[in-house]
Protein backbone atom coordinates (compact mmCIF):
# COMPACT_ATOMS: atom_id res chain seq x y z
CA UNK A 1 0.00 0.00 0.00
CA UNK A 2 2.87 2.36 0.73
CA UNK A 3 4.31 1.90 -2.80
CA UNK A 4 0.99 2.10 -4.66
CA UNK A 5 0.59 5.88 -4.43
CA UNK A 6 4.05 6.82 -5.77
CA UNK A 7 3.70 4.27 -8.60
CA UNK A 8 0.24 5.61 -9.44
CA UNK A 9 1.56 9.16 -9.46
CA UNK A 10 4.41 8.16 -11.75
CA UNK A 11 2.07 6.40 -14.19
CA UNK A 12 -0.21 9.45 -14.20
CA UNK A 13 2.76 11.75 -14.87
CA UNK A 14 4.00 9.52 -17.68
CA UNK A 15 0.54 9.42 -19.25
CA UNK A 16 0.17 13.21 -19.10
CA UNK A 17 3.66 13.72 -20.55
CA UNK A 18 2.89 11.33 -23.42
CA UNK A 19 -0.46 13.03 -24.02
CA UNK A 20 1.09 16.53 -24.14
CA UNK A 21 3.93 15.31 -26.39
CA UNK A 22 1.42 13.72 -28.76
CA UNK A 23 -0.57 16.94 -29.01
CA UNK A 24 2.54 19.03 -29.70
CA UNK A 25 3.82 16.52 -32.26
CA UNK A 26 0.49 16.32 -34.12
CA UNK A 27 0.15 20.12 -34.11
CA UNK A 28 3.65 20.57 -35.55
CA UNK A 29 2.91 17.98 -38.23
CA UNK A 30 -0.39 19.69 -39.11
CA UNK A 31 1.36 23.06 -39.45
CA UNK A 32 4.07 21.57 -41.69
CA UNK A 33 1.45 19.91 -43.90
CA UNK A 34 -0.56 23.14 -44.01
CA UNK A 35 2.54 25.10 -45.00
CA UNK A 36 3.14 22.73 -47.92
CA UNK A 37 -0.47 23.18 -49.07
CA UNK A 38 -0.23 26.97 -48.71
CA UNK A 39 2.97 27.18 -50.75
CA UNK A 40 1.72 24.92 -53.52
CA UNK A 41 -1.85 26.22 -53.88
CA UNK A 42 -2.29 29.58 -52.13
CA UNK A 43 0.99 31.51 -52.16
CA UNK A 44 0.66 32.59 -55.80
CA UNK A 45 -2.26 34.91 -54.91
CA UNK A 46 -2.37 35.19 -51.11
CA UNK A 47 -0.18 36.39 -48.28
CA UNK A 48 -0.94 35.59 -44.64
CA UNK A 49 -0.52 39.13 -43.32
CA UNK A 50 -1.25 41.51 -46.23
CA UNK A 51 -3.54 41.76 -49.21
CA UNK A 52 -2.19 40.74 -52.60
CA UNK A 53 -4.00 39.41 -55.62
CA UNK A 54 -6.43 38.04 -53.04
CA UNK A 55 -7.18 39.01 -49.43
CA UNK A 56 -4.80 38.36 -46.54
CA UNK A 57 -5.60 35.02 -44.90
CA UNK A 58 -4.86 35.88 -41.27
CA UNK A 59 -7.98 35.46 -39.14
CA UNK A 60 -9.79 33.50 -41.85
CA UNK A 61 -11.89 31.60 -39.29
CA UNK A 62 -13.27 34.88 -37.98
CA UNK A 63 -14.68 35.84 -41.36
CA UNK A 64 -17.99 34.89 -42.88
CA UNK A 65 -18.96 31.33 -41.82
CA UNK A 66 -15.55 29.80 -42.33
CA UNK A 67 -15.09 28.83 -38.72
CA UNK A 68 -16.96 25.80 -40.07
CA UNK A 69 -14.24 24.14 -42.13
CA UNK A 70 -16.83 22.37 -44.25
CA UNK A 71 -18.01 25.76 -45.52
CA UNK A 72 -14.42 26.76 -46.27
CA UNK A 73 -13.85 23.45 -48.05
CA UNK A 74 -16.90 24.03 -50.25
CA UNK A 75 -15.50 27.44 -51.26
CA UNK A 76 -12.04 26.03 -52.03
CA UNK A 77 -13.34 23.00 -53.98
CA UNK A 78 -15.74 24.94 -56.21
CA UNK A 79 -15.61 28.75 -55.93
CA UNK A 80 -17.98 29.36 -58.85
CA UNK A 81 -20.78 27.22 -57.40
CA UNK A 82 -20.27 28.60 -53.88
CA UNK A 83 -20.19 32.23 -55.01
CA UNK A 84 -23.39 31.89 -57.05
CA UNK A 85 -25.44 31.84 -53.81
CA UNK A 86 -23.11 33.71 -51.44
CA UNK A 87 -23.02 37.56 -51.31
CA UNK A 88 -19.82 37.67 -49.24
CA UNK A 89 -17.67 35.91 -51.85
CA UNK A 90 -19.38 37.92 -54.58
CA UNK A 91 -18.07 40.99 -52.77
CA UNK A 92 -14.55 39.51 -52.76
CA UNK A 93 -14.68 39.11 -56.53
CA UNK A 94 -15.93 42.68 -56.95
CA UNK A 95 -13.12 43.99 -54.74
CA UNK A 96 -10.19 42.01 -56.16
CA UNK A 97 -11.37 41.70 -59.77
CA UNK A 98 -11.22 37.94 -60.15
CA UNK A 99 -12.47 34.73 -58.63
CA UNK A 100 -10.27 32.24 -56.83
CA UNK A 101 -9.05 29.16 -58.68
CA UNK A 102 -10.81 26.03 -57.45
CA UNK A 103 -8.92 23.05 -56.00
CA UNK A 104 -11.15 19.98 -56.14
CA UNK A 105 -8.45 17.73 -54.66
CA UNK A 106 -8.33 19.54 -51.29
CA UNK A 107 -9.86 17.54 -48.42
CA UNK A 108 -11.34 18.55 -45.07
CA UNK A 109 -8.14 17.40 -43.34
CA UNK A 110 -6.14 19.61 -45.72
CA UNK A 111 -8.29 22.60 -44.76
CA UNK A 112 -7.63 21.95 -41.07
CA UNK A 113 -3.88 21.76 -41.69
CA UNK A 114 -3.97 24.89 -43.83
CA UNK A 115 -5.84 26.88 -41.17
CA UNK A 116 -3.38 25.64 -38.52
CA UNK A 117 -0.49 26.99 -40.57
CA UNK A 118 -2.25 30.32 -41.25
CA UNK A 119 -3.00 30.80 -37.55
CA UNK A 120 0.60 29.98 -36.64
CA UNK A 121 2.07 32.27 -39.32
CA UNK A 122 -0.24 35.11 -38.26
CA UNK A 123 1.10 35.15 -34.69
CA UNK A 124 3.28 38.20 -34.03
CA UNK A 125 7.00 37.52 -33.75
CA UNK A 126 8.18 37.42 -30.12
CA UNK A 127 10.02 40.59 -29.07
CA UNK A 128 13.79 40.28 -28.71
CA UNK A 129 15.04 39.74 -25.15
CA UNK A 130 16.15 42.87 -23.26
CA UNK A 131 19.62 43.95 -24.28
CA UNK A 132 19.64 41.88 -27.46
CA UNK A 133 21.12 43.58 -30.51
CA UNK A 134 18.95 43.85 -33.58
CA UNK A 135 20.97 42.74 -36.57
CA UNK A 136 20.70 45.04 -39.59
CA UNK A 137 19.48 43.57 -42.85
CA UNK A 138 21.74 42.89 -45.83
CA UNK A 139 20.84 46.17 -47.56
CA UNK A 140 21.51 48.13 -44.37
CA UNK A 141 24.90 46.43 -44.02
CA UNK A 142 25.81 47.40 -47.59
CA UNK A 143 24.81 51.03 -47.02
CA UNK A 144 26.75 51.24 -43.73
CA UNK A 145 29.82 49.67 -45.33
CA UNK A 146 29.64 52.10 -48.27
CA UNK A 147 29.31 55.16 -46.01
CA UNK A 148 32.22 54.03 -43.80
CA UNK A 149 34.39 53.36 -46.89
CA UNK A 150 33.62 56.81 -48.28
CA UNK A 151 34.46 58.51 -44.97
CA UNK A 152 37.73 56.56 -44.65
CA UNK A 153 38.66 57.50 -48.23
CA UNK A 154 38.08 61.19 -47.54
CA UNK A 155 40.11 60.96 -44.30
CA UNK A 156 42.95 59.25 -46.20
CA UNK A 157 43.07 62.06 -48.78
CA UNK A 158 43.07 64.71 -46.03
CA UNK A 159 45.88 62.94 -44.16
CA UNK A 160 47.92 62.67 -47.36
CA UNK A 161 47.54 66.43 -47.94
CA UNK A 162 48.39 67.19 -44.29
CA UNK A 163 51.45 64.95 -44.54
CA UNK A 164 52.58 66.80 -47.66
CA UNK A 165 52.19 70.20 -45.99
CA UNK A 166 54.02 69.10 -42.83
CA UNK A 167 56.87 67.74 -44.89
CA UNK A 168 57.12 71.05 -46.78
CA UNK A 169 57.16 73.02 -43.48
CA UNK A 170 59.86 70.70 -42.09
CA UNK A 171 62.00 71.15 -45.19
CA UNK A 172 61.59 74.93 -45.06
CA UNK A 173 62.66 75.07 -41.39
CA UNK A 174 65.76 73.00 -42.15
CA UNK A 175 66.63 75.08 -45.19
CA UNK A 176 66.14 72.22 -47.58
CA UNK A 177 65.13 73.51 -50.98
CA UNK A 178 62.71 71.27 -52.75
CA UNK A 179 60.66 71.85 -55.88
CA UNK A 180 57.10 73.01 -55.53
CA UNK A 181 54.64 70.12 -55.02
CA UNK A 182 52.80 68.95 -58.10
CA UNK A 183 49.12 70.05 -58.13
CA UNK A 184 46.74 67.19 -57.37
CA UNK A 185 45.26 67.27 -60.90
CA UNK A 186 48.76 66.59 -62.29
CA UNK A 187 49.83 64.16 -59.58
CA UNK A 188 50.35 60.72 -61.15
CA UNK A 189 49.35 58.93 -57.95
CA UNK A 190 46.05 60.77 -57.76
CA UNK A 191 45.43 60.29 -61.48
CA UNK A 192 46.13 56.55 -61.19
CA UNK A 193 43.82 56.22 -58.18
CA UNK A 194 41.04 58.11 -60.00
CA UNK A 195 41.49 55.90 -63.08
CA UNK A 196 41.29 52.71 -61.00
CA UNK A 197 38.13 53.91 -59.23
CA UNK A 198 36.61 54.93 -62.58
CA UNK A 199 37.31 51.55 -64.17
CA UNK A 200 35.97 49.65 -61.16
CA UNK A 201 32.77 51.71 -61.08
CA UNK A 202 32.44 51.64 -64.87
CA UNK A 203 32.97 47.89 -64.96
CA UNK A 204 30.33 47.40 -62.28
CA UNK A 205 27.80 49.49 -64.21
CA UNK A 206 28.60 47.74 -67.52
CA UNK A 207 28.25 44.30 -65.90
CA UNK A 208 25.00 45.32 -64.27
CA UNK A 209 23.66 46.59 -67.58
CA UNK A 210 24.83 43.47 -69.45
CA UNK A 211 23.05 41.23 -66.96
CA UNK A 212 19.80 43.04 -67.78
CA UNK A 213 20.16 42.57 -71.56
CA UNK A 214 17.26 40.63 -73.01
CA UNK A 215 15.06 41.00 -69.94
CA UNK A 216 11.63 42.30 -70.85
CA UNK A 217 9.85 42.92 -67.57
CA UNK A 218 6.69 45.01 -68.15
CA UNK A 219 6.93 44.34 -71.90
CA UNK A 220 3.40 44.79 -73.27
CA UNK A 221 3.24 44.77 -77.08
CA UNK A 222 0.12 45.65 -79.05
CA UNK A 223 -1.46 42.51 -80.49
CA UNK A 224 -3.13 42.27 -83.93
CA UNK A 225 -6.43 41.37 -82.22
CA UNK A 226 -7.41 42.84 -78.85
CA UNK A 227 -7.81 39.77 -76.65
CA UNK A 228 -8.84 40.30 -73.02
CA UNK A 229 -7.72 37.60 -70.61
CA UNK A 230 -9.80 39.38 -67.98
CA UNK A 231 -12.98 38.73 -69.97
CA UNK A 232 -12.10 35.17 -71.02
CA UNK A 233 -10.16 33.68 -68.07
CA UNK A 234 -11.46 36.02 -65.37
CA UNK A 235 -15.12 36.84 -65.92
CA UNK A 236 -16.06 33.79 -68.00
CA UNK A 237 -13.79 31.41 -66.06
CA UNK A 238 -12.31 29.71 -69.14
CA UNK A 239 -9.53 27.43 -67.94
CA UNK A 240 -6.02 28.39 -69.04
CA UNK A 241 -5.53 24.83 -70.29
CA UNK A 242 -8.50 25.07 -72.66
CA UNK A 243 -6.54 27.49 -74.85
CA UNK A 244 -3.01 26.51 -73.80
CA UNK A 245 -3.59 22.77 -73.45
CA UNK A 246 -0.09 21.86 -74.59
CA UNK A 247 1.25 23.32 -71.34
CA UNK A 248 -0.08 20.19 -69.61
CA UNK A 249 1.75 17.76 -71.88
CA UNK A 250 4.72 19.51 -73.46
CA UNK A 251 7.51 22.02 -73.09
CA UNK A 252 5.61 24.90 -74.69
CA UNK A 253 2.33 26.48 -73.65
CA UNK A 254 1.81 27.51 -77.30
CA UNK A 255 -0.69 29.95 -78.78
CA UNK A 256 -4.11 28.43 -79.50
CA UNK A 257 -5.08 27.87 -83.10
CA UNK A 258 -7.84 29.89 -84.74
CA UNK A 259 -10.01 26.76 -84.67
CA UNK A 260 -9.82 26.74 -80.87
CA UNK A 261 -11.08 30.32 -80.78
CA UNK A 262 -13.84 29.50 -83.26
CA UNK A 263 -15.19 26.74 -81.01
CA UNK A 264 -16.83 29.60 -79.10
CA UNK A 265 -16.86 32.46 -81.59
CA UNK A 266 -18.79 30.59 -84.24
CA UNK A 267 -21.76 31.23 -81.94
CA UNK A 268 -20.51 34.38 -80.18
CA UNK A 269 -20.29 36.88 -83.03
CA UNK A 270 -20.78 40.15 -81.13
CA UNK A 271 -19.51 41.67 -77.90
CA UNK A 272 -22.49 43.02 -75.99
CA UNK A 273 -22.71 41.77 -72.39
CA UNK A 274 -19.16 42.20 -71.17
CA UNK A 275 -17.58 45.29 -69.55
CA UNK A 276 -16.24 48.09 -71.72
CA UNK A 277 -12.77 47.43 -73.09
CA UNK A 278 -9.93 49.96 -73.13
CA UNK A 279 -6.37 49.87 -74.39
CA UNK A 280 -3.38 51.13 -72.42
CA UNK A 281 -3.85 54.65 -73.80
CA UNK A 282 -7.44 54.73 -72.48
CA UNK A 283 -9.10 54.41 -75.89
CA UNK A 284 -12.30 52.36 -75.93
CA UNK A 285 -12.13 49.13 -77.93
CA UNK A 286 -14.97 47.87 -80.11
CA UNK A 287 -15.20 44.23 -79.04
CA UNK A 288 -17.44 43.24 -81.96
CA UNK A 289 -14.91 44.64 -84.44
CA UNK A 290 -12.15 42.59 -82.80
CA UNK A 291 -14.26 39.43 -83.10
CA UNK A 292 -14.75 40.29 -86.79
CA UNK A 293 -10.95 40.21 -87.22
CA UNK A 294 -10.96 36.66 -85.83
CA UNK A 295 -13.73 35.66 -88.24
CA UNK A 296 -11.73 37.07 -91.14
CA UNK A 297 -8.66 35.09 -90.05
CA UNK A 298 -10.79 31.92 -89.94
CA UNK A 299 -12.58 32.52 -93.24
CA UNK A 300 -15.91 32.60 -91.44
CA UNK A 301 -18.95 34.64 -92.38
CA UNK A 302 -21.24 35.08 -89.34
CA UNK A 303 -24.15 35.94 -91.66
CA UNK A 304 -23.81 32.58 -93.37
CA UNK A 305 -22.59 30.25 -90.67
CA UNK A 306 -23.26 27.07 -92.61
CA UNK A 307 -20.90 28.09 -95.38
CA UNK A 308 -17.33 28.23 -94.14
CA UNK A 309 -15.03 29.32 -96.97
CA UNK A 310 -11.30 28.79 -96.30
CA UNK A 311 -10.50 30.82 -99.44
CA UNK A 312 -11.51 33.94 -97.49
CA UNK A 313 -8.44 33.56 -95.25
CA UNK A 314 -5.95 36.27 -96.14
CA UNK A 315 -3.13 35.48 -93.69
CA UNK A 316 -2.67 33.90 -90.24
CA UNK A 317 -2.93 36.00 -87.10
CA UNK A 318 0.54 37.36 -86.31
CA UNK A 319 0.47 37.26 -82.54
CA UNK A 320 3.44 38.96 -80.85
CA UNK A 321 5.30 36.70 -78.43
CA UNK A 322 5.70 38.29 -74.99
CA UNK A 323 7.61 35.84 -72.80
CA UNK A 324 10.99 34.93 -74.31
CA UNK A 325 13.87 32.92 -72.86
CA UNK A 326 17.43 32.64 -74.23
CA UNK A 327 18.06 29.77 -76.64
CA UNK A 328 20.37 28.01 -74.17
CA UNK A 329 17.69 27.87 -71.45
CA UNK A 330 15.42 24.85 -71.10
CA UNK A 331 12.01 25.37 -69.52
CA UNK A 332 9.27 22.77 -69.54
CA UNK A 333 5.70 23.90 -68.84
CA UNK A 334 4.40 20.38 -68.14
CA UNK A 335 7.17 19.78 -65.58
CA UNK A 336 6.06 22.83 -63.61
CA UNK A 337 2.29 22.73 -64.10
CA UNK A 338 1.61 19.00 -64.08
CA UNK A 339 4.35 17.61 -61.85
CA UNK A 340 5.06 20.67 -59.74
CA UNK A 341 1.46 21.93 -59.42
CA UNK A 342 2.68 25.48 -60.09
CA UNK A 343 -0.14 27.92 -60.81
CA UNK A 344 0.04 30.02 -63.98
CA UNK A 345 -0.12 33.20 -61.88
CA UNK A 346 3.20 32.34 -60.21
CA UNK A 347 5.11 33.32 -63.35
CA UNK A 348 2.57 35.28 -65.42
CA UNK A 349 1.03 37.37 -62.65
CA UNK A 350 -2.71 37.82 -62.13
CA UNK A 351 -3.53 36.98 -65.73
CA UNK A 352 -7.27 36.83 -64.98
CA UNK A 353 -7.24 40.57 -64.24
CA UNK A 354 -5.33 41.65 -67.38
CA UNK A 355 -6.86 42.95 -70.56
CA UNK A 356 -3.65 43.41 -72.53
CA UNK A 357 -1.08 40.91 -71.25
CA UNK A 358 2.36 42.04 -70.15
CA UNK A 359 5.41 40.27 -68.74
CA UNK A 360 5.21 40.53 -64.95
CA UNK A 361 8.30 38.60 -63.82
CA UNK A 362 11.82 39.32 -65.04
CA UNK A 363 12.36 35.59 -65.84
CA UNK A 364 16.06 35.89 -65.01
CA UNK A 365 18.30 33.10 -63.77
CA UNK A 366 18.33 34.60 -60.26
CA UNK A 367 14.54 34.83 -60.26
CA UNK A 368 14.20 31.14 -61.20
CA UNK A 369 16.82 30.02 -58.67
CA UNK A 370 15.16 31.93 -55.85
CA UNK A 371 11.87 30.25 -56.74
CA UNK A 372 13.55 26.82 -56.67
CA UNK A 373 15.05 27.59 -53.27
CA UNK A 374 11.74 28.61 -51.73
CA UNK A 375 9.11 26.44 -53.45
CA UNK A 376 8.06 23.40 -51.47
CA UNK A 377 7.53 20.14 -53.31
CA UNK A 378 4.20 18.34 -52.82
CA UNK A 379 5.65 14.92 -52.04
CA UNK A 380 3.67 11.70 -52.18
CA UNK A 381 3.46 11.33 -48.41
CA UNK A 382 1.39 8.14 -48.62
CA UNK A 383 -0.32 5.98 -51.22
CA UNK A 384 -3.46 8.12 -51.40
CA UNK A 385 -2.18 11.69 -51.10
CA UNK A 386 0.42 13.83 -52.79
CA UNK A 387 2.21 13.84 -56.11
CA UNK A 388 3.41 10.40 -57.19
CA UNK A 389 5.86 11.98 -59.61
CA UNK A 390 8.24 12.36 -56.66
CA UNK A 391 7.80 8.81 -55.33
CA UNK A 392 11.36 7.83 -56.38
CA UNK A 393 12.94 10.08 -53.75
CA UNK A 394 12.94 7.45 -51.01
CA UNK A 395 15.49 9.20 -48.79
CA UNK A 396 13.47 12.41 -48.60
CA UNK A 397 10.28 10.47 -47.90
CA UNK A 398 11.97 8.71 -45.00
CA UNK A 399 13.49 11.95 -43.67
CA UNK A 400 10.11 13.68 -43.89
CA UNK A 401 8.30 10.88 -42.06
CA UNK A 402 10.98 10.68 -39.36
CA UNK A 403 10.88 14.44 -38.77
CA UNK A 404 14.42 15.18 -39.98
CA UNK A 405 12.95 17.51 -42.59
CA UNK A 406 9.71 19.46 -42.28
CA UNK A 407 9.55 20.19 -46.01
CA UNK A 408 11.40 19.50 -49.26
CA UNK A 409 12.15 22.25 -51.76
CA UNK A 410 12.97 22.06 -55.46
CA UNK A 411 16.57 22.82 -54.48
CA UNK A 412 16.75 19.60 -52.47
CA UNK A 413 15.86 17.43 -55.48
CA UNK A 414 18.43 18.99 -57.80
CA UNK A 415 16.67 22.19 -58.79
CA UNK A 416 19.92 24.20 -58.73
CA UNK A 417 21.96 21.84 -60.94
CA UNK A 418 23.19 23.59 -64.09
CA UNK A 419 22.20 20.81 -66.49
CA UNK A 420 18.58 20.95 -65.32
CA UNK A 421 18.00 24.22 -67.17
CA UNK A 422 20.91 24.58 -69.60
CA UNK A 423 21.65 22.49 -72.65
Amino acid sequence: MILCKPIGQRLTSLFLSFFVFSIVSVTAQDIAAGKAIFNSKCAACHNVLKDGTGPALAGIEERHKWADHKELLAWINNPASYMAKDPYTQGLKAKYGSMMTGFADVTLADVGNLVSYINEAAKPAPPPPPGAEVQPSGNQNAIIFGVISLILGIIALILMQVNSNLKKMSDDSEGIIRPEPVPFYRNKVYIAMAAIIFFIFGGYMVAKGAIGLGRQKDYQPEQPIYYSHKVHAGINQISCLYCHGSAWDSKHAAIPSVNTCMNCHKAITTYEKGPKLYDEAGNEINGTAEIAKLHAAAGFDPNNANKWDPSMIKKPIEWVKIHNLPDHVYFNHSQHIRAGNVQCQSCHGEITAMDEVKQVAELSMGWCINCHRQTKVDFNYDSTKGNKYYSIYEKFHNDFKSGKMDSITVKDIGGLECQKCHY
